[in-house]
């Protein structure tokens, strides 16, 4: 018999893991800003201003979350499935709004400003700290409004959602 309990426990915890992966990053992101917590690798990320590749962020992601994953299947099979499934969903959707932001960011058209691209841009070392989304940014006021889409971005030479380094 089919039952429906256990699947709203999943898909709650789908959306539940999804959210809070974001804030997880958010706040990833900011603390690496802090003074002295600037590691070396984060820096190089902003002195080449490029992404590392869909993949290979993706990967790292999913690595530095694993351990997080395990708990929730102790809770049941459907809450450990909704729980996996929106945390490496999350990571995969950032992975590639982090990328398509450094490479084309005038397809993130989820955001009305792709805050990771203006965030590198204009060196805001304060504001513009989401990768995949800008809720956060928003909720703890650390979103600042730019005028980023200048003649630059919008001559850019159009490409498709997929043209990007995965690599």
């Amino acid at each position: 018999m089919f039952e429906l309990f256990p699947m709203w426990i999943g898909i709650a915890c789908f959306a539940i893991a999804f959210v809070l992966a974001s804030l997880v990053e958010y706040w990833v992101h900011r603390l690496m800003h802090k003074p002295l917590q600037l590691g070396e690798r984060h820096r190089d990320h902003h002195r080449r201003n490029e992404a590392q590749g869909v993949v290979w962020e993706f990967l790292d992601y999913v690595k530095g979350t694993i351990i997080l994953l395990v708990p929730m299947f102790f809770v049941s099979l459907s809450a450990g499935i909704g729980w996996s499934l929106g945390a490496v969903i999350y990571a995969a959707f950032s992975s590639y709004a982090h990328q398509l932001q450094h490479e084309n960011p005038t397809k993130c058209f989820w955001m009305k400003m792709p805050v990771h691209y203006v965030h590198h841009k204009y060196n805001m070392w304060h504001h513009n700290f989401g990768l995949g989304v800008d809720w956060w940014d928003h909720v703890f006021g650390t979103y600042k409004v730019v005028e980023w889409l200048t003649d630059d971005e919008q001559t850019h030479t159009e490409r498709s959602y997929l043209e990007l380094k995965w690599w």
